[in-house]
Order: structure tokens, then C-alpha cells, then sequence
């Protein structure tokens, strides 16, 4: 009777698998890729019910699909593959893809995944610790950081970009300088910390105390706890500063116009930020029903509903408008002052327009002449000022035109 109560108790029940959480496979050092002939430390840390405590519960390790014999909370492994692990009552844990190289040189990248924000951290290793020289970082195929000896190159706060193929490049002395040698490219993803925040509204604008609005996001489920602040703006004016509400009302008198507002979601320390698209409230003026009596503001009848921002901006003025005629030659003035109003635009005369003036030959050749004798003087008067006074004498003299 107590075998078969003790059996009873340690089997889960049906829906316990669904509750538990999966556990957590971690990698000791943290990276996936190892040269041959070394050993990495796997660990398995998850849920571990009592049931009664009448045997340990053991856990269970895999590589690929094939179970190993090892029963314990952490192994010691050197062969290739996908390891995953699993506690009595869990589910499988997330896998870990363990890489090994032959070659002298390797690049070696974190196991777990890296999220926005967060630093990213590459290790350009020789074969078994051997000082790497003239150590450089690509990311796909551009050279992005270059090192002297042997480095970790760190991306301080990891962004989507930051994803990609990387490889590294250096030389090794064994024992002289070698050629330079290149690693196995290895992909890098940057997980998404959070969507993009979208700005709903959640109470209508005939609702009394203004218009509801909520910054609604989501966080990656292993970041779920992670903690998030939320900013509002209208047209690019905050009405709100980062606070960690995600929720906010639009005041009752600034419902009567057509209003344009934005939402921002970011961590704590600002190193993931996000903005929503913009949001188009109507507002009370333009709801449907009976129309209002006041009157709305000039740039709230002109606006149309899109997803573009509204602009307070003047429209640009084309410049290949042509020049209407001066109305106020033509002797336009106040009727109200009793004078003479000249006739409508449409009924003026048109006066051709004139073209370009024609140039005078003669006129041309005395401009020309007067300016040749200025230069003459001119440099007479460095050269000799005596023959400058004669000259002026012999200009002096009428010259008679036959």
C-alpha cells in the first residue's frame, strides 16, 4: 500500500508540465565554439519538485536526440552538437550549440542571447591562448575594429544593426610571425528587448475628464520583468516626461481641436528607446452629431486624417509664378476716398513686352576709344610723368572733323 502511494505521489500530475517553467542551460566558459580536445562545463538550473523526497530527482540530459547516461545538475562535455536538458515534470530547456574547431584561430561569441541594450562581447582566441598580433574585427566583410595583440572587442549597447556575420583576422608567431589568418565567420542576432509601442486610445472623446490613452507595448518573454518607462508627446511638445504610467488622459479643453500625439517607450537608463506612430484624435469639433458652435481653429479645418504629423510650417512659394502688372500705376485707388479706381485687370490694355535693347556700333567704338586713351594716360603717368604733360597738350588741341 505505501509502494503504491509513494508511485502515485511521483507522478506529475497532467497539467503540472504546463505550469513549470523550463529550466535554464547555462555554458561555463560562456562561449560556443572551443578548440579541439578542450571541456566545457553544461549546467541545468530549473524547478525541482520534492515529491516526498523519497529518491533525488535526477535530471536528464540531451544530445541531440539521443539521451545521455549522466544524470547529474551539471557535465563536463567536449563533443560537438545541441545540448538540452530537462527536470522531472519540466519542459526541454532552450538549446545550446557547441562548435569545435581545428583551426588556429577562432572567433568565439556568448551562448546566450544578447537583447538591445546590452553588451555584446567577441573573443578573437589563437589556438590554445596563443597571443593573436594585428588583430582585426569584421562585420559582414567591414573591418570594424583593429587591436594591436589580443582583445575582446565590446559593443557597449548592442543595437538590431549590431547583427550580422563576424569574423576575425590576425597573425601568430610559431615561433616566427606568421601570415595573417582568418577565424570561421559566426552570426550574431541582437534580440528585440521590446516591440514598438503603439498608442491606443481607450475611452472615447464624449467620455467626461478627456480622452484615454495608453502606450501599449510588449516584452520579449525572457525579459518580461524587465522594467519600462513611457513618455507622451503632442506634435513634438512633451505633455508628458518619461514616467512609468503607461497610461495618459488628454485634458477636456484641448478636445475641441484636431490633435496629433505620440508615445515613447524606453528602459530606465535610456539605452532602448522606441516611439509609436503618430495618432490623429479628432476631438470633439469633428466627432459626428450636431455641429458645434464655436468655431475651430484655422489649421484644424485644413488638417486630413492620415498617419503623416500635422505642420504648423508656411507652405513654400513657387518662384515661377509670373510678375503681375503694377496695379497702383494705373492710378488704382480707394473708392471710399472719392478718387479715380482705374478699370479691371481683365480689361486693361496688354502692352507687348519689350525686348532686349538693341546695342549702337558707333556708341560702342567712341566707349571703346575713350577707354583706350584713359589706359595710355594711365600708363604713361607711371612711366614718365614729363611725357604725361605733353600728351595732355596734344589732347587738347580741337580736332576738326571734315
Amino acid at each position: 500500500m505505501w509502494t503504491l502511494t509513494a508511485l502515485l505521489l511521483q507522478v506529475p500530475h497532467s497539467g503540472q508540465a504546463a505550469t513549470l517553467e523550463k529550466p535554464t542551460l547555462s555554458l561555463h566558459p560562456p562561449w560556443t565554439t572551443i578548440f579541439k580536445g578542450e571541456r566545457v562545463t553544461l549546467r541545468c538550473d530549473g524547478y525541482h519538485p520534492l515529491l516526498l523526497e523519497l529518491r533525488p530527482i535526477s535530471t536528464l540530459w540531451y544530445l541531440g536526440h539521443a539521451l545521455l547516461p549522466s544524470h547529474k545538475k551539471s557535465i563536463e562535455v567536449q563533443a560537438p552538437g545541441v545540448y538540452r536538458c530537462q527536470t522531472r515534470g519540466a519542459p526541454v530547456s532552450d538549446p545550446i550549440h557547441l562548435s569545435v574547431s581545428n583551426d588556429w584561430l577562432i572567433l568565439q561569441v556568448p551562448y546566450a542571447p544578447v537583447f538591445e541594450g546590452e553588451p555584446l562581447v567577441m573573443r578573437c582566441r589563437g589556438w590554445y591562448d596563443k597571443v593573436v598580433y594585428k588583430l582585426h574585427y569584421y562585420h559582414d566583410g567591414q573591418a570594424v575594429r583593429y587591436f594591436h595583440s589580443s582583445t575582446n572587442y565590446t559593443v557597449l549597447q548592442a543595437r538590431a544593426s549590431d547583427s550580422g556575420r563576424y569574423q576575425c583576422s590576425g597573425t601568430m608567431r610559431i615561433p616566427v610571425e606568421s601570415a595573417p589568418m582568418f577565424s570561421a565567420k559566426v552570426a550574431v542576432t541582437v534580440q528585440e528587448l521590446f516591440q514598438a509601442p503603439v498608442l491606443q486610445v481607450t475611452s472615447p472623446a464624449e467620455a467626461r475628464g478627456g480622452v484615454a490613452l495608453r502606450c501599449d507595448t510588449r516584452l520579449h518573454p525572457r525579459k518580461r520583468d524587465t522594467p519600462l518607462q513611457f513618455a507622451f508627446y503632442k506634435y513634438s511638445r512633451p505633455v508628458r516626461r518619461f514616467d512609468w504610467a503607461a497610461d495618459y488622459t488628454v485634458p477636456e479643453p484641448e478636445l475641441d481641436e484636431l490633435e496629433a500625439y505620440w508615445c515613447e517607450a524606453a528602459t530606465a537608463t535610456r539605452s532602448v528607446r522606441k516611439r509609436s506612430p503618430w495618432l490623429q484624435l479628432p476631438g470633439r469639433g469633428s466627432a459626428p452629431g450636431p455641429a458645434p458652435t464655436a468655431a475651430p481653429a484655422p489649421h484644424a479645418a485644413a488638417l486630413a486624417p492620415g498617419s503623416k504629423p500635422l505642420s504648423f510650417r508656411k507652405p513654400p512659394v513657387s518662384r515661377s509664378v509670373p510678375a503681375m502688372p503694377n496695379a497702383t500705376s494705373a492710378g488704382l485707388q480707394d473708392p471710399a476716398a472719392g478718387g479715380p479706381t482705374a478699370a479691371p485687370l481683365a480689361c486693361a490694355p496688354q502692352t507687348p513686352a519689350a525686348g532686349p535693347p538693341v546695342p549702337d556700333p558707333d556708341l560702342l567704338l567712341r566707349e571703346m576709344q575713350l577707354l583706350k586713351g584713359l589706359l595710355s594716360r594711365l600708363v604713361l603717368g607711371l612711366k614718365e610723368p614729363r611725357a604725361l604733360a605733353e600728351h595732355r597738350g596734344a589732347s587738347e588741341t580741337p580736332v576738326v572733323e571734315s
